[in-house]
Order: C-alpha cells, then structure tokens, then sequence
C-alpha cells in the first residue's frame, strides 16, 4: 500500500472522529448551525472512502483496456465528493429554513462549542496534510478532500463565533442564519470542486508557465534536430502525458534522431515528475516553421 493510499485511510478515520464530536456538539445544543457542521462531516467520511477507492484504483497499473492507466478515476472521486457536498447544503437550508420559521433556544452552548472546536481543530491540521502531501504526491483525490476540510474548518470557526454572539445576544434566529451561511459556502465549495475536476476529465492543457518551461526544455535539448512542433500537453491524475512532433534533418539516421529523443525524455522528466512523453520523428520537409526553435 502505498502513502496516498494511507493517506486516503486516514481521512476515513480522522473523518469518523471528527463526525462524532461534532454530532456530539450538537446533541449537547440543539443548534441548527452545529447540525450543519455535523452533516458536513458525514459527507466528509462518504468522500474519504470515495477518495481511498479512488487512489487505489488509480494505483493499478495500466491494461490491455486501459493502456494510459487509470489515474483519472480520482477526478470521477473529486466530482462525486462536489456532488454530495452540494446534496448536503440542500438538506441544511430545509432545517434551516423550518428553524427560521420557528427558532429555538439552544442548550449548553459553551460545552458545544468547546467539543465542536476541538474537532475543527483536528480537522484543520488534517486538511493541511492533506493539502500539502497531495500537493506534493501529485494526487487530485487527496488535494481535493484538504481542500473541502480546510473550507469546513473556515465554516466551524464561523459556526462557533456566531452561536457565541447568540448565547450573548439572544438572538434565536442568528442560529438558522448561520446554517445558511455555511450551506452557501459549501456549494460554492462543492462547485469549485467539480469545476476543477471536470476541467481534468476534459484534458485541459498544463498552465502556460509549465508549458513555456516544457518548450524552453525541448529548445535547449534538442541538438541535432531542427524544430519541434504541435506540442500537446495534458494531465490524468498524477499522470502528465506531453507529445510533439520532432523535425529532424532527411539524411539523419535513426539512431541519432533516437538518441535525441531520449535526451529529451530525460530533460522533460527531471522536470516534469511521472511524465508520460511521446515524440513523431519527422524529416525536414516536414517543417511547419512556426513550432519551437531548436537552439
């Protein structure tokens, strides 16, 4: 097993945790605001099994019916996590809207507020291992769920200033508000979520500064050939797949222009980490004399 996979093992877990503090935080007070955090932490373990599912299977090696791999099953793990996410903010706002109708004074709001922010507090020291391992590991799965939790631990802090106002206060109808609120800020999280995953499904490009770094890269360690042209880039999952067609002089033999893309293979993946790299040698009067120089 490897470390996103236990990675994606110990969101299940920290997820648990988290979920019974918080749904004990709101049995101790009745509050609308702490229901919403708790029903969030459910969709926070349903998307943690969903993500360690998905890691996993992305780990399998590639297939006669699968010869690039599986790495893009973590963006179908990335939308349906946006999806329920979404799913939850609708069943908030129903509570909340019928606490509206008919507000309710809340129990024990420090002991509450005290237990919920020792789960926030979990959480966010999770969320930023996870942010930066699946940074680092390359994992949209794992990033993805760091993400979600970070924008959870924004929402609790929310929760617990605004319940502290009304146990000062006594503003019975700032508890539902509050529940609004962090409903609408989860389908904004939900739906960026998506986009960034459905942007993946859809083989969107590097960014143009990787994708300047890449031609620079090929212009430099491509002596012998003439230029490079129809460079193609995109990401699956940890996977980045780059291609181009490589003009080389007619009389080159293929041997040379063999070494030439090896030499570029290596350049690109030193800098470029689990690239898959596919070059079209071609003779010079193939030159389209608009790609990349060869310096």
């Amino acid at each position: 097993m490897d470390k996103i996979q236990k990675l994606a093992i110990g969101s299940i877990f920290v997820g648990t945790v988290v979920f019974v503090l918080k749904y004990a935080a709101y049995y101790l007070t009745g509050s609308i605001a702490l229901y919403s955090d708790a029903l969030e932490s459910v969709i926070n373990v349903v998307t943690a099994i969903a993500a360690f599912l998905a890691v996993r299977l992305s780990a399998q090696p590639a297939d006669a019916n699968h010869p690039y791999g599986h790495h893009k099953v973590e963006y179908f793990s990335a939308v349906l996590e946006g999806v329920l996410i979404i799913v939850a903010a609708l069943a908030i706002l129903r509570e909340a809207y019928f606490a509206l109708l008919d507000p309710r004074a809340i129990d024990a709001p420090m002991e509450g507020l005290a237990v919920n922010a020792v789960a926030s507090t979990i959480n966010a020291v999770w969320a930023q291992v996870l942010i930066r391992q699946g940074r680092r590991l390359r994992s949209p799965a794992l990033a993805a769920d760091g993400r979600h939790l970070f924008t959870d631990v924004i929402t609790s802090a929310g929760v617990i200033a605004g319940l502290l106002l009304v146990s000062v206060t006594g503003w019975l109808w700032l508890d539902p508000a509050l529940a609004i609120v962090v409903a609408l800020n989860i389908v904004w999280s939900g739906w960026s979520l998506m986009k960034e995953s459905i942007g993946g499904l859809m083989d969107e490009a590097l960014p143009e500064t990787v994708l300047n770094r890449v031609r620079e890269i090929i212009a430099i360690n491509a002596e012998g050939a003439i230029e490079a042209h129809d460079l193609r880039t995109r990401h699956a999952g940890r996977m980045t797949f780059i291609d181009f067609h490589l003009v080389v002089p007619g009389a080159m033999s293929v041997t040379d222009a063999h070494d030439i893309c090896d030499r570029l293979e290596r350049a690109l993946k030193a800098e470029v980490e689990d690239a898959l790299i596919t070059i079209h040698v071609e003779p010079d009067d193939k030159a389209k004399h608009a790609g990349i120089v060869v310096l």
